[in-house]
C-alpha cells in the first residue's frame, strides 16, 4: 500500500535534490550540469555581499511571522463561533463559504485584488473620490500599503481552511465537559478558555509547527501575482521565493537562483527541528517526533 506513496515522495521530492550541486556551479549549457565548472561557494558570496539578502530574508520571515498570527487568531475564532451554530445546515453553509476562497486560484485572487485596486476604476478608489471626496490611491505604486494588504488577502484566503482543521477538533470534545461547566454557572468565555482551547491545543501546536517548518517559504502567487509583479512595491514584497524567481528568469542567473533555494532549505530544515524541540519540551505528545 506504500510503494505508490513511495514513488511519488522519490520522483517529486528525492530525484530533484540532484539539482542542488548547482548552487556550487557554474552552468553551461553546451556542458551540462554535471561537467560544468565548480564555482565553490561563489554563488553564495555573491547572494549574501548583495543588499537583496537582508530584504527577501526579512520580508520572508516577517510576512510568514504575521500570517501564522493573524491566520490561527482568525481560523480559531470562526470555528468556535461556527461550533456555537445550532442548525447544521446553516453550519455547513458557513463552513463552505469560508472554505471557498482556499480552493480559488491565485491568479483569480489577483484579479480580484485588482477590481478593489485599479486606480482608476477599483471599488475602494471609487468609495474614497465619490463619497469621501479624497484622491485616488495608486495602489500598485505605493510600496507601504502592500504588508496590510497582503497580510488580509491571505488570512481571507487561507484562515478559512484552518479553521475547518480547528472546528474538526472542536466538536470532537466530549459535550459533557460542557454540561459539567454548564451545571456550575461557566459562562461561554470561561467555556472557552478553560475547556475548548486547552483540548484542542495539540491541534494548534501542531498546525503551527507546521506552519514554522515553512516560515522561510513564501506564497508565491500572493506575492508575485496578487502585486501584478510591479516594479514599485519589490521593497516590501520581494520574498525569497520571488527572488529565486526573478534571479532565473529575468537575470538568467541559475547559480545564484540555486544558493538562494539552497540556502531557504536549509534554514527551513534547522527551524523544523528547534520547532519541533520546543514544542516537545513543552508538550512531549504534540511534537511531530
Amino acid at each position: 500500500m506504500t510503494v505508490p506513496g513511495l514513488i511519488y515522495l522519490i520522483i517529486n521530492n528525492y530525484i530533484p535534490m540532484y539539482g542542488v550541486i548547482l548552487a556550487f556551479k557554474t552552468l553551461s549549457y553546451d556542458k551540462g550540469i554535471w561537467n560544468s565548472p565548480w564555482s565553490g561557494l561563489d554563488n553564495f558570496k555573491f547572494l549574501f555581499n548583495s543588499p537583496d539578502a537582508f530584504i527577501i530574508t526579512r520580508n520572508t520571515v516577517l510576512y510568514n511571522v504575521v500570517f501564522i498570527v493573524v491566520n490561527t487568531v482568525f481560523a480559531l475564532l470562526v470555528a468556535i463561533l461556527i461550533n456555537e451554530i445550532k442548525g447544521k445546515a446553516i453550519s455547513r453553509f458557513y463552513q463552505s463559504t469560508f472554505l471557498l476562497p482556499h480552493i480559488v486560484s491565485m491568479v483569480v485572487v489577483a484579479y480580484l485584488v485588482y477590481g478593489f485596486l485599479n486606480q482608476d476604476s477599483g471599488l475602494v478608489n471609487t468609495v474614497l473620490t465619490k463619497y469621501f471626496h479624497k484622491d485616488s490611491i495608486a495602489w500598485y505604486s505605493e510600496a507601504g500599503y502592500w504588508p496590510y494588504i497582503l497580510v488580509i488577502v491571505n488570512a481571507w484566503k487561507n484562515a478559512g481552511y484552518l479553521s475547518i482543521i480547528y472546528f474538526a477538533a472542536i466538536i470532537g470534545i466530549d459535550k459533557e465537559y460542557y454540561e459539567a461547566a454548564r451545571i456550575d454557572g461557566a459562562t461561554r468565555w470561561k467555556q472557552m478558555t478553560a475547556i475548548t482551547l486547552p483540548l484542542i491545543m495539540p491541534v494548534i501546536l501542531i498546525m503551527t509547527l507546521m506552519a514554522v517548518s515553512s516560515i522561510l517559504r513564501s506564497d508565491f502567487g500572493l506575492f508575485y501575482q496578487v502585486t501584478m509583479a510591479s516594479g514599485p512595491l519589490i521593497p516590501t514584497t520581494n520574498t525569497i521565493d520571488t527572488f529565486v524567481y526573478r534571479a532565473m528568469v529575468q537575470l538568467g542567473d541559475i547559480g545564484m537562483s540555486s544558493a538562494a533555494g539552497l540556502y531557504q532549505s536549509v534554514v527551513c530544515f534547522f527551524l523544523i527541528l528547534g520547532a519541533n524541540l520546543a514544542v516537545r519540551r513543552y508538550d512531549k505528545n504534540s511534537s511531530l517526533f
